[in-house]
């Protein structure tokens, strides 16, 4: 068996699209993972995801890249708050989001709480999807550790979440205003009416086709004036033909 035949079994069997990421590094990836656990070929892989529900969770984590905390790139944020105070403040009504590959929540849960530190009063709605169901059974659970916490403020943190041991279990009055969705960026339709989508260090791993696909997609879910807040490393050079203008450094607006 090759990695062609892999990605196929893959997508067969647990229904990924492997075919939409860069080869290259995905396949180091997996090599790396195999060589991890001791696997020595791909056909002893497959029939070790097949039968074994560990591995194969393992496997589906370690290739949609769960890496996440709170506030994520602190300053990012700040910038983003900002934006949103604005468009709160101007448009006086609740807004809609999008938290795309959302991984264990924190993501959608601080676009909670920086609203309701900006206007508590509206009850604005956030849709948090993943690709993956064990992880968004985790994200509604909404239980952290200290490396998800690393960047959360004092007061934020007395505020929203409550300490139990060493975990940090995020209040229900933000966890109130997100709903938790399983879906696939490349095969699923997308929602429209956005105002603010947030899609960060995900499409990096795409081949550059469907990346831009995803790019059409979201332009085409945001209102006019709604805003798309994309990865660190993740600069869109050609927004203008996806009808974006510049907000931000890594925040694009719908013209």
């Amino acid at each position: 068996m090759n990695f062609d035949d892999f990605h196929k079994w893959v997508y067969r069997e647990l229904g990924i699209n492997l075919a939409s990421y860069k080869p290259t590094q995905l396949n180091r990836r997996i090599d790396s993972l195999m060589s991890r656990i001791g696997v020595k070929s791909l056909e002893e892989y497959t029939k070790l995801i097949k039968t074994n529900y560990e591995e194969r969770q393992r496997f589906l984590d370690f290739i949609t890249i769960n890496v996440t905390e709170f506030f994520r790139n602190p300053e990012l944020f700040n910038e983003l708050e900002g934006l949103l105070k604005e468009k709160v403040n101007k448009e006086k009504r609740p807004l809609k989001i999008w938290s795309a590959a959302c991984s264990i929540g924190c993501e959608p849960y601080t676009l909670a709480m920086i609203l309701k530190e900006i206007n508590p009063s509206y009850k604005h709605k956030i849709l948090a999807t993943d690709i993956d169901s064990t992880i968004l059974a985790k994200a509604k659970a909404g239980v952290y550790t200290n490396v998800e916490m690393k960047n959360v403020k004092k007061n934020i943190m007395d505020k929203y979440f409550t300490k139990q041991e060493t975990k940090y279990l995020i209040s229900p009055e933000i966890k109130s205003l997100v709903t938790f969705k399983k879906h696939d960026l490349i095969l699923d339709r997308y929602e429209s009416d956005f105002d603010l989508i947030v899609c960060r260090n995900v499409v990096i791993y795409f081949k550059n086709e469907v990346k831009a696909e995803i790019f059409k997609n979201f332009s085409k879910a945001l209102r006019p004036g709604g805003l798309l807040f994309v990865g660190a490393t993740e600069s869109i050079y050609n927004y203008k033909e996806y009808d974006f203008s510049k907000a931000s450094t890594f925040i694009y607006r719908k013209v």
